[in-house]
């Protein structure tokens, strides 16, 4: 079986925009959380959000592509950028049809939805947009990218909710595994910090409505966490078989050794119960790598800082690697970086694949008050030090969708 590697990663997050920012602020603990600049969200049962700061499209896109793309693409770009400028990778007349792109979204082109609908009933049908479908619909992503860098090989999109972009880097892997492809653009995208989004999450209650103190309202695993934070952003990852990767010199973050995917049957937004379907997902993907539950030095955590996921997913943890769970260094980087939904999982296997190529664990910050039910060693507010040579990333969803990907140091 053909061997997957990282060769480069594009972050563009609401703690930083590109690899150094991102990571330097992940590892000092520092949130990305404050109020929402987007719209007047008065009124708003959470009034808080991870938003991308500093993002200048016109540094990545050319006017007239910013005019008829919506933001989840234009950050997906972006990051792709990023991506393929630190992996030093160029696609050519002689890779174009071996490399493909697969990018997940949880929602698209919210933005560009909202918008119009507004001018359909203010200003009649004649004033909606004609670039309206082309804007919104979720595969443009991955359909962006390949305009822009010249990829031809296998393209799609993959929209599983917050498991979007873990799906998408695991359905990536598989590519170039089994040989349909050398190297692939993947991860995730979002940009749905809008006003009917909002309204969305917040009238379901899924919302934290820590709206004084916004920097402490995402607190993973804490006794007293009250709901995620809606955030944006995308992670783009480059992937390429091994063997020639290491032929043209690339610099190798980690191996992907595992994926796994399942789904819960159970409920239409709540996890499981004792977190059945997330144990069940960390198992296939394990037995994908083929290494035991004790060679896991690390989780990257789904860990949304709502009740009932991060306690289900403390018990899945602890039935699947029973006594190691343990020894186990668990973190959520949401605690900084807020809930960007289907971008999640891409932004999450960068911190999962920087910890293992730095040696460096990120922190679960705001995590104050020990809930008993909780009990993992969640890597409370500071970074550490420690030699990674397995992790793990989790991404559960709406619907009951589950995604894991298991990341191996590469010697």
């Amino acid at each position: 079986m053909r061997r997957v590697v990282i060769t480069g990663v594009g972050p563009l997050t609401p703690v930083g925009i590109g690899k150094q920012n991102t990571w330097k602020a992940i590892c000092e603990g520092k949130s990305g959380i404050d109020h929402i600049t987007k719209f007047d969200a008065t009124g708003y049962r959470s009034r808080i959000a991870g938003e991308v700061k500093g993002f200048k499209p016109e540094e990545f896109l050319e006017q007239k592509e910013i005019k008829r793309t919506d933001l989840f693409v234009q950050y997906a770009v972006a990051a792709t950028k990023m991506a393929l400028g630190d992996a030093n990778f160029f696609v050519g007349n002689g890779n174009a049809e071996r490399t493909g792109v697969i990018i997940g979204t949880g929602l698209g082109g919210l933005n560009t939805l909202e918008k119009n609908h507004k001018t359909l009933l203010e200003k009649g049908q004649n004033k909606v947009s004609p670039f309206l479908i082309p804007m919104m619909i979720p595969n443009m992503a991955p359909g962006q990218i390949a305009i822009f860098c010249g990829a031809k090989g296998p393209n799609t999109c993959v929209v599983t909710a917050c498991a979007s972009g873990t799906h998408a880097i695991g359905e990536a892997f598989k590519v170039i595994q089994q040989g349909c492809a050398d190297a692939m653009i993947t991860g995730g995208t979002e940009a749905t910090i809008t006003p009917l989004a909002l309204s969305g999450f917040c009238n379901m209650k899924a919302l934290s409505a820590h709206n004084n103190d916004p920097k402490k309202a995402s607190r993973p695993f804490d006794k007293n966490r009250d709901g995620f934070v809606i955030a944006e952003g995308a992670g783009i990852i480059i992937l390429e078989e091994l063997e020639l990767a290491k032929k043209r010199g690339a610099n190798i973050y980690c191996e992907i050794l595992g994926y796994g995917l399942n789904g819960d049957a159970y409920h239409i937004t709540a996890p499981s119960p004792g977190g059945e379907g997330a144990m069940q997902c960390i198992k296939v993907a394990l037995e994908d790598a083929k290494i035991a539950p004790e060679k896991i030095d690390y989780i990257n955590a789904h860990g949304t800082s709502t009740p009932f996921n991060d306690l289900c997913e403390t018990i899945a943890i602890k039935k699947v690697f029973t006594e190691h769970s343990k020894r186990l260094m668990v973190s959520s980087t949401k605690s900084m970086t807020g809930h960007p939904l289907g971008a999640a999982g891409g932004m999450e296997a960068i911190f999962a694949a920087l910890a293992i190529k730095t040696g460096i664990i990120p922190p679960t910050i705001n995590y104050e008050i020990r809930d008993p039910e909780c009990d993992l060693d969640y890597v409370p507010n500071h970074a550490r030090e420690g030699n990674i040579a397995y992790a793990l990333s989790n991404s559960f969803g709406f619907g009951g969708t589950n995604a894991c990907l298991v990341f191996k140091k590469f010697e």
